[in-house]
């Protein structure tokens, strides 16, 4: 018997039948093994020559385990308190874990704290999860009542992970677990599922419910409509208590909450899911990002271009979309007597046009084409989300053409770009991914894609920051980098992406003529940084929990007067400022000083610049900042030149 822990191996003699339990016995926090590179629940028994390491409640698939029981048990209550419930499918998913079920009529609050009570309960008794294999005949016999678990049955050893169906019936045998009384070894209760779980309901330290929702059956619209419940589950109450506070914080920074209360954008219904406007305030972040983004771009050597919203089908055939990303589309439009038109969900295509639109020399590469392209992407309902997940959006989208000679120094160049602008917005904990062909969803030949990926390894290790791979991950056409981002409050957010492609130029037949006088196919990046700027600014807008600095925020500074006798020497200030390229306003409602700051403070501006009968006989002003301190008695224009410091160095205050 070897036993793995760490990067140690220990060699060990035990009797024949002794189980992963007693091997780790002691150790409260193993709760499952890993027995030849398989995940196996603590009862199973060793055999001569088994490899195992024990698996740690905190680690990755110690989370999955904890989760995953804990969502039988909040199956278990559901089905005491409300017997005719159905069972759908319970996987573990990020931070947590949901069932669904099919009922009469969706639960209420009320009943999710009765079901947490009841899964209290069932903790309490410390019933024992025991697993037992079963024919395919057998199961569908115990499971008569049970018609989606029937469904399921019949997906033994192919079901998918995408509708969690995997955590079922993944592996290559049946099985069930039974939910048995610790004391008298009755059954409680049971479930089909692949497991490993934990040795008993005792085992789980802490849990609770988060809410419910409704939930097509295996995620589609043709399948019956369920109610689905959501719980977490962690190793610690600590860390539960942790868990709750992070997503209390994470609600206060929501961009759809935050969108609406400091009136930047809405997403009116009469529109549609997952399209935007931009309110004025909303207008002037955006515009500011752009315009920011913009300089940068020309002070790097892009060239700026625009292209159309929609465009023949037959781009889409030559660019391989229509074969590979159809369902992310939304449907043609007929036009021209039967012509298909496609809203666009991509610029690259478009791109490729204009650098094919007369020939061009190895003088011009590389070739900078950037643009602000809107595109249209068809999100099914259920995963459009305020900003970060929208139907239409536009992109910060370059395409960068260069020679194979060049192509490594350009990506050095374009990764440290990426970078270093998004530093300049306030982002600055990164890391990045690498991912890889897909196997069933390429163009190309091995050997590019070898090549392509070789490279962007070697560029993404030069920056010195952690490179983690994503197999399978990139898109059809090339190997891809992406930037990670950690926000104030530790979200990662993926933020630009920068690819690599051989085979669009081959499918567009693209070519530059060499030094040498022969036509030779240019190598082809795709660059978006933002990825989009609706999602970009909703993160940023996240991050920043709506107090942006300065340089970015709609209002920079706002004139509050102690009374009326001191607007037309604040109308003064502001007026100056104004020339200085500063946004600034003043408050001259009919408000008290003291609301009018409230007031101020709940929009999150800046500055609040404070004028009184003292401030007016001195030339001076008062700054309130976004804390609540205080600076009193600044000169005019030094008030003036020290928000434009702010701004400048785009600080935070």
């Amino acid at each position: 018997m070897i036993i793995q822990r760490d990067s140690e191996r220990e060699e060990r003699v035990v009797t024949t039948g002794t189980t992963a339990a007693e091997l780790f016995a002691g150790e409260r926090s193993i709760v499952a093994a890993r027995v030849g590179g398989e995940l196996r629940d603590l009862s199973y028994a060793l055999s001569e020559g088994d490899e195992v390491e024990g698996v740690e409640i905190s680690s990755e698939d110690g989370l999955n385990i904890l989760r995953h029981s804990t969502a039988h048990v909040m199956a278990q209550a559901v089905q005491e308190l409300f017997p005719e419930a159905k069972l759908g499918i319970g996987p573990p998913v990020k931070d947590g874990f949901y069932y669904d079920f099919d009922v009469e009529k969706p639960f209420t609050p009320e009943d999710l704290k009765a079901i947490e009570k009841k899964m209290q309960e069932i903790q309490k008794r410390g019933q024992k999860f025991a697993r037992r294999v079963v024919t395919d005949d057998a199961a569908r016999e115990e499971l008569a009542g049970e018609p989606y678990k029937l469904e399921l049955i019949g997906l033994k050893g192919s079901a998918s992970s995408d509708d969690g169906a995997d955590v079922e019936v993944g592996a290559g045998e049946l099985t069930i677990y039974d939910n048995l009384d610790a004391k008298t070894g009755e059954l409680c209760w049971k479930d089909l599922c692949r497991g490993p779980h934990l040795p008993s309901t005792r085992a789980i330290p802490a849990f609770k419910l988060m809410r419910n929702a409704a939930a097509y059956w295996r995620g589609s619209e043709k399948n019956p409509m369920l109610q689905r419940i959501y719980g977490t589950a962690w190793p610690t109450k600590d860390e539960l208590k942790a868990h709750l506070e992070f997503l209390a914080e994470a609600e206060k920074r929501d961009h759809r909450k935050l969108g609406s209360e400091l009136d930047l954008f809405s997403i009116p219904e009469q529109i549609g899911s997952g399209l935007a406007v931009f309110h004025p305030k909303g207008g002037v972040i955006r515009r500011v990002m752009e315009d920011y983004s913009r300089r940068r771009h020309e002070e790097e050597g892009y060239e700026f271009v625009y292209t159309p919203h929609a465009t023949k089908g037959k781009l889409f055939e030559t660019s391989g979309h229509l074969d590979w990303y159809a369902d992310g589309m939304y449907p043609p439009m007929q036009l021209d007597e039967g012509v298909d038109y496609y809203l666009k969900p991509m610029n690259c295509p478009m791109h490729n046009l204009i650098f094919d639109a007369r020939g061009r020399s190895y003088r011009e590469l590389p070739l900078r084409l950037f643009e602000f392209g809107t595109v249209y992407r068809y999100e099914k309902s259920g995963v459009v989300h305020g900003l970060t997940r929208a139907r239409g959006f536009t992109q910060d989208d370059a395409h960068i053409y260069c020679t194979r000679e060049q192509m490594s120094e350009e990506l050095d160049k374009t990764l440290t770009f990426v970078l270093g602008l998004l530093r300049d917005y306030g982002l600055t904990d990164f890391y990045l991914e690498l991912s890889t062909k897909d196997p069933e969803k390429f163009v190309g030949s091995d050997e590019a894609w070898e090549e392509a990926t070789e490279t962007l390894r070697q560029v993404a290790e030069k920056q010195g920051l952690p490179l983690v791979p994503d197999p399978g991950g990139a898109a059809f056409y090339g190997p891809k980098i992406s930037v990670q981002t950690k926000d104030a409050i530790g979200r990662t957010w993926q933020m630009s992406t920068i690819q690599l492609d051989f085979n669009l130029p081959e499918r567009f037949d693209l070519e530059y003529t060499a030094a040498d006088g022969s036509k030779t196919r240019p190598v082809m990046i795709h660059r978006a940084l933002f990825g989009s700027i609706e999602r970009f600014f909703a993160v940023l807008l996240e991050h920043y929990a709506g107090a942006f600095p300065a340089w970015l925020a709609p209002v920079q500074a706002v004139g509050i007067p102690i009374g009326d006798a001191h607007v037309e020497y604040l109308e003064k200030f502001a007026a100056a400022a104004r020339k200085k390229g500063l946004r600034v306003e003043v408050d001259s409602s009919s408000d008290r000083m003291q609301k009018k700051i409230r007031n101020a403070q709940k929009q999150k501006v800046p500055f609040m610049v404070i004028a009184g009968d003292e401030d007016m006989s001195h030339g001076s002003v008062s700054f309130r900042y976004r804390d609540g301190s205080q600076e009193n008695g600044i000169p005019f224009d030094e008030a003036i030149a020290k928000i434009l410091k702010v701004v400048e160095e785009r600080a935070q205050v």
